[in-house]
């Protein structure tokens, strides 16, 4: 790992941040801190792995290495190899030869990529492990205080764009669950208008009619409200 200066880090940092306050895919944010985190701290090979809490494993998400076989490793369970261990321990951890590590579970992988120094961190939003940013060397490295400490910043600053990402994306759904609502509930008032119609018959029409078509409720009651609008205009 080569030293790179404070403005570079900054930069990196920087870099990051703004990913948070923006509107892009969560796939493109990781590729983006790995490529980041690549740059700044001269790694060769930078991989992020985050943490499925229902089926408490590690599984790939980003890394800027052009090996399928390295892209395609198999997923860990919490504690299980470097990566588990450090986020069910909620620690750097820090292997001076991937290739001489018992623990670490990718040997074979690592010679093949010509990977031997490892420096594993914890991403980290609001006291959670979320997930695990690894930095590789081509060769034997002593990673020092400040590296583990540039490597913890840049995870903690993924783990809050992680985190914001996934908030967008709740909350646009529960938008969308809304308007979806709305529109029915409008639609539905329109048919019970029009046809005197009970509300759960309206409602069952609407229903029928989505499955018939293949149309999502909202397309239909959209559709509705559109026939009511344009009736509405020619009569005027």
């Amino acid at each position: 790992m080569t030293p790179h200066d404070a403005d570079e880090q900054i930069k990196a940092l920087y870099e990051i941040s703004k990913a948070i306050t923006s509107e892009m895919y969560l796939e493109d944010i990781l590729k983006l801190i790995v490529a980041v985190t690549a740059q700044v701290t001269g790694s060769k090979i930078c991989s992020i792995m985050l943490l499925d809490e229902k089926t408490q494993t590690l599984s790939m998400k980003a890394t800027q290495a052009l090996s399928r076989e390295y892209i395609k490793k198999p997923a860990l369970k919490l504690g299980e190899g470097i990566a588990g261990k450090v986020a069910l321990e909620n620690r750097p951890i820090v292997i001076r030869d991937v290739r001489e590590e018992p623990e670490y579970k990718y040997r074979t992988i690592a010679v093949k990529e010509e990977i031997v120094s490892m420096l594993s961190v914890p991403m980290v939003v609001k006291s959670k492990v979320i997930g695990v940013l690894s930095a590789y060397t081509p060769k034997l490295h002593e990673f020092t205080e400040p590296e583990i400490e540039i490597l913890s910043s840049i995870a903690n600053q993924a783990a809050i764009a992680i985190e914001n990402t996934e908030l967008m994306v709740k909350t646009r759904v529960i938008q969308e669950e809304l308007e979806t609502r709305k529109k029915v509930e409008k639609a539905k008032g329109i048919l019970m208008r029009d046809e005197k119609l009970s509300e759960e018959r309206a409602y069952t029409r609407i229903r029928k009619y989505s499955m018939d078509s293949r149309k999502t409720m909202r397309e239909v009651a959209d559709a509705i409200i559109l026939a009511d609008e344009i009736k509405g205009g020619s009569s005027r």
